[in-house]
């Protein structure tokens, strides 16, 4: 298996495919397969990207990271870890929840070797009571399909989900709560308590081609806060996406493909 050795972790990763580097960072508590699941479909035919997907400390098949204590930990880690694969090197960056909000820490401290950043359902502000969210609620459901759904698994599905069918569950349940349940959660935990970096995001322009996927019913982080950074990304496309929650990347793949490829062409260093 592929372990990158960094200071504070070993930091396991896979990665598809030659050329310009995207890192994929995923939120709390999942693991790479999320954004792999996302992700991948978009390069199918699509030469020129080395797509690296890692599991962050405390998820997925990462190791020995009992020394990360707090954001700031875990933003240095990745820091090293994208230092250590590709030494030097420009790279793109997309970020799912927690991973957006690490992508907007990379942009403070590594703004310059950035080429451009894709943002799912971001963490814009760290603390849940400072976030403008709407109520959760369904607006989609096959009723035969999930009457097949066990009482937990229906709980689990409808607490979290705008869309309710059987491709949604099938995805949710494969890419986000496989990772969850190998989750190190007294772990993270401990970490949530430092969860708030140590400075503030989004102070700096980045003139960068960039997109941010924003779910118009986002229950957990909302849509609101990400459009106040919209002055800071000149070059950004902010989709606010109706029938979308928090998983809009699963609820919404048409849209989600469609401008994760306009992002690629706009940073115009693949190969079609």
């Amino acid at each position: 298996m592929p372990y990158c050795k960094v200071q504070k972790a070993d930091i396991y990763y896979e990665e598809i495919g030659e050329g310009t580097p995207i890192i994929m960072i995923h939120g709390y508590s999942p693991d790479h397969r999320l954004m792999k699941g996302c992700m991948e479909p978009v390069f199918e035919g699509r030469n020129g990207w080395r797509r690296i997907y890692l599991d962050l400390p405390g998820m997925g098949k990462t190791r020995n990271y009992d020394e990360i204590a707090c954001s700031d930990d875990m933003l240095e880690a990745v820091q090293d870890f994208i230092q250590t694969v590709i030494p030097d090197q420009n790279y793109a960056i997309a970020g799912e929840s927690y991973g957006g909000y690490l992508t907007n820490g990379l942009i403070h401290k590594d703004e310059n070797n950035i080429l451009g950043a894709a943002f799912i359902c971001p963490v814009i502000k760290p603390n849940h009571q400072d976030r403008t969210v709407p109520e959760h609620e369904v607006l989609k459901s096959d009723e035969d399909f999930i009457s097949t759904l066990s009482q937990v698994e229906l709980e689990d599905f409808r607490s979290n989900n705008v869309v309710l069918n059987k491709s949604t569950w099938d995805r949710y349940n494969n890419e986000i709560l496989s990772g969850i349940q190998m989750a190190d959660h007294a772990f993270l935990d401990k970490v949530q308590e430092s969860y708030a970096f140590s400075f503030e995001i989004g102070q700096q322009v980045f003139a960068k081609p960039s997109v941010f996927f924003l779910g118009k019913q986002d229950a957990t982080v909302g849509y609101q806060d990400a459009l106040e950074l919209e002055e800071k990304y000149p070059r950004g496309t902010f989709a606010v996406v109706d029938q979308a929650g928090h998983n809009l990347q699963i609820e919404q793949p048409g849209i989600f493909h469609a401008l994760v490829e306009d992002w690629l062409e706009r940073m115009g260093t693949g190969i079609c």
